[in-house]
């Protein structure tokens, strides 16, 4: 879903994004790197995977462009070119973090969702999805708050377009119960849909599609809806920021910033 609530982010990061965004990895089959001793955010594992778009690149310690998850321009590869390629990867090889150990660390980002904590873990298993996935979205799309209307109208915690608000609880598309639930079960079929590609499915979630380039995520930035942009920085703060117990925000995480531009509001 291609909102993304207004966040602070440092000054040019839209100039970084138009110098860097071809330097994408050509494809090329290429083992992924194996486990080692942990990094600074007590990761201990790295995505292990073969991969189809050349070396993954990822890292112990969180930066601004890598993870465990691998870095940006593995994630987004061929965005800068022919278009969006993801290798393929399950859900139960991303590097992810438990989120109840998540929520016990008193710095963790997940404070804003502690309330929904319950209803994560419940659609969680009923669709089986990690409850921190699902918590990584409303993170990643609302910062956690219900009452979050997107840019083009999307609705609370996990920014359900309007297409999937009809059955709505009296027609309030931001309960709780009722967001979670029909987030969590868009993206399990997104999945279903994408034979278990979770990177293209995390993506989808966003508006992503195979073959979107640049010019196309970017499209939307010189209309009146600015927001509906695709956040180019989106897998990378979503798997290496929040997925990690990350603000992926307030950290800074990304490197195209391609919504900074856009008014707030």
């Amino acid at each position: 879903m291609p909102f993304m609530p207004v966040v602070p982010r440092s000054q040019g990061g839209a100039k970084l994004a138009l110098d860097q965004r071809l330097q994408v990895p050509t494809s090329s089959s290429a083992p992924a790197q194996s486990s080692a001793t942990s990094g600074t955010n007590g990761v201990s594992s790295l995505l292990s995977v073969v991969s189809s778009c050349g070396d993954i690149g990822a890292s112990l310690d969180i930066t601004s462009q890598s993870g465990p998850n691998g870095n940006i321009y593995w994630l987004n590869c061929g965005v800068g070119d022919s278009g969006w390629n993801p290798t393929y990867v399950t859900i139960n090889q991303l590097i992810v973090k438990d989120l109840a150990t998540a929520l016990q660390d008193p710095n963790t980002p997940f404070s804003a969702c502690s309330a929904y904590t319950d209803k994560f873990y419940e659609y969680g298993q009923e669709f089986g999805i990690p409850a921190i996935i699902i918590a990584s979205f409303a993170m990643q799309e609302s910062s956690c708050d219900p009452t979050t209307v997107g840019g083009a109208g999307e609705q609370g915690l996990m920014q359900l377009t309007q297409d999937k608000c009809t059955s709505a609880p009296n027609g309030n598309c931001q309960d709780i119960d009722y967001n979670i639930k029909t987030g969590t079960q868009y993206f399990k079929s997104l999945l279903d849909s994408n034979s278990g590609d979770v990177l293209l499915s995390i993506g989808s979630y966003n508006g992503w599609f195979k073959g979107m380039t640049y010019g196309d995520a970017t499209a939307a930035a010189s209309t009146g809806c600015c927001r509906c942009q695709n956040n180019l920085d989106y897998l990378h703060q979503f798997l290496n920021g929040w997925c990690q117990n990350v603000n992926a925000y307030s950290d800074n995480l990304g490197m195209y910033h391609n919504l900074d531009a856009c008014p707030s509001g």
